[in-house]
């Protein structure tokens, strides 16, 4: 069974063309992720504030 030389410079052109297409699809980076807008520190302080506040009011009440 004989190849014929047009099949092979077919098969050899698709073959460059969906290299070509997989090397441009891959080298797309993807776009870094946003820094985050809180990291928890300010809603902890928040939370610390109201709780001294709560203590100092329970203290001013208790005395």
């Amino acid at each position: 069974m004989a190849v014929s030389s047009s099949s092979i410079r077919m098969v050899a052109i698709i073959s460059l063309i969906f290299a070509t297409l997989m090397s441009v699809a891959s080298s797309q980076s993807m776009a870094p992720a946003p820094t985050p807008t809180s990291d928890g520190t300010t809603i902890d302080q928040a939370i610390a504030c109201t709780l001294m506040l709560l203590a100092l009011v329970l203290t001013y009440i208790i005395h």
